[in-house]
């Protein structure tokens, strides 16, 4: 039985949409395999990994009726090893799926359709959002770096999606500093808060393209579903309290420093060098006209860095991890930065200049 036929690309793109969430190894060997299902000229292909389900579809040919799983990540291999231009055939012969491309021939093992799982389908009031892709990748990668990774606190492992009337506000947190930024999306919504997984918020990254084509968010009590193109992915939430962000973002900070953003990146970047490899500290020693950047190591090298700032204030001797600071760089992609500092304790707010949608707060460290 023909499964499809046709070009190469055709079949790998939807493919590789849904490979991206397959585990490598899995205590159940069918959660390794992509579920093929073929309807008439209909092809949709779905991958899970029980907390989160990808599906999306191509055209194929034939009036056929079929659904089987093989491995995924094998097909998607031998796919991407065949050239750009091939026409290739998959064909299922009793439990061996055979693909031929040319003169070269390949048969995968293949397990029931029916003994795939699937993600059971959400309940409860649902919230639906509208925004557009390129809106939407941005404000994760403004974030998802503050995730904590592994954290014994489960809900820092993700991302806080807030929705309230006509704002949507995405949160990360690891409990040493938070990101903050949101996004008018129009319209007049019931408050909602959802907390995504980590694994969730990487894959959607992956996924979105950078344009002004549309995404839907459909929010539930224990479900997100993001529907876009022809790509519906559905993930399961993290069920938690997560911290009051609100109460984190410090509101008086009277030392207010704008910098040129690539100048204060490359002058961290060369302190980094010298830091002390377990604790990346570097001190921000902020006098009038001046922020000097230093660090010291256990061997006691020692790094200093100079900007000219338009600053007439207090002097202020205070230390930070270098990475948290670079993290907030390497993501914002504007050309000026301020950063909003009280006393030597109190948390550092980085702003974007005229633009209070984006927040980023960071711990002092005592070096």
């Amino acid at each position: 039985m023909i499964l499809y036929k046709g070009p190469r690309d055709q079949f790998l793109t939807p493919l590789q949409s849904v490979c991206g969430i397959v585990e490598k190894r899995h205590t159940l060997p069918i959660l390794s395999n992509v579920l093929i299902e073929k309807s008439g000229e209909r092809l949709t292909l779905l991958a899970t990994d029980i907390e989160m389900q990808i599906r999306t579809g191509t055209v194929s040919s034939g009036p056929e009726s079929i659904s089987v799983t093989v491995a995924a990540r094998k097909l998607q291999d031998i796919l991407r090893s065949l050239p750009e231009s091939a026409e290739v055939s998959l064909n299922l012969d009793e439990r061996r799926l055979q693909l031929k491309a040319g003169k070269s021939r390949f048969n995968l093992q293949t397990l029931p359709a029916e003994d795939f799982p699937r993600l059971a389908e959400a309940t409860g009031k649902t919230t639906v959002l509208k925004i557009t892709q390129k809106q939407f990748k941005r404000q994760l990668a403004l974030v998802q770096y503050a995730m904590a990774q592994q954290d014994i606190r489960y809900y820092l492992n993700g991302l806080l999606l807030v929705a309230h009337q006509n704002e949507l506000r995405l949160v990360a947190t690891d409990g040493h500093r938070l990101a903050y930024a949101s996004e008018d999306i129009g319209g007049q919504n019931e408050r909602v808060e959802v907390i995504l997984p980590r694994k969730t918020v990487l894959e959607l990254s992956r996924q979105l393209v950078d344009n002004d084509e549309a995404l839907e968010i459909a929010l539930t009590p224990s479900q997100a579903r993001f529907t876009f193109g022809n790509v519906e992915f559905i993930s399961k939430l993290i069920d938690g309290k997560f911290p009051d962000y609100e109460r984190v973002i410090p509101q008086n900070q009277t030392k207010i420093i704008p910098l040129d953003r690539a100048m204060l990146q490359h002058s961290l970047q060369r302190a980094a060098i010298l830091t002390n490899e377990k604790f990346r500290g570097v001190r921000l020693v902020l006098a009038p006209g001046s922020l000097k950047i230093l660090s010291t190591n256990a061997e006691n090298e020692e790094a200093q860095e100079e900007i000219e700032v338009e600053y007439s204030g207090e002097e202020l001797d205070v230390g930070f991890n270098v990475n948290y600071l670079l993290d907030v760089l390497n993501n914002v992609n504007t050309d000026k930065v301020e950063i909003r500092l009280a006393d030597n304790n109190s948390s550092a707010l980085m702003m974007l200049p005229d633009n209070d949608r984006f927040k980023y707060v960071v711990m002092p460290m005592r070096i």
